[in-house]
């Protein structure tokens, strides 16, 4: 059975989107990279209740409101994206998971690699709704 994930891409008023750094740890799939918040749905949840879980479990964000963006066939799993304006100072939110997090113009985002495939995303978001 293919893996089925759910990240979000979270955007503010200055056209950037929210990035996390994933942890060092060498057992975890690309460690120590940039990545778009998210995890594994789990056999008992939807889509949209794992993004709620994850974002209440990995920064204490409800997103309950949030958009599908578009769900991705990627050759290891299918991806769902969801999207919300999010203008939050991260001096302010609780990191359980990942080193950091940080907003990326669309220029930055596109010149580092992400973890999972995600410039793709990345890539399409910023085409549909600017820069």
């Amino acid at each position: 059975m293919r893996h089925v994930g759910a990240s979000i891409i979270f955007f503010n008023n200055q056209q950037q989107l929210l990035l996390v750094l994933r942890d060092s740890i060498p057992t975890i799939a690309f460690p120590g990279m940039w990545d778009l918040p998210g995890g594994h749905v789990e056999s008992n949840e939807t889509p949209r209740e794992c993004i709620v879980r994850e974002m209440l479990e990995e920064i204490e964000v409800n997103v309950e409101g949030c958009q599908l963006f578009r769900v991705y066939e990627f050759s290891d799993r299918t991806e769902h994206v969801f999207m919300q304006q999010a203008g939050f100072d991260l001096q302010n939110i609780t990191l359980h998971e990942g080193q950091m997090l940080r907003w990326f113009s669309c220029e930055e985002a596109e010149q580092t690699r992400l973890a999972y495939g995600f410039n793709e995303v990345i890539a399409d978001y910023f085409s549909r709704f600017g820069q």
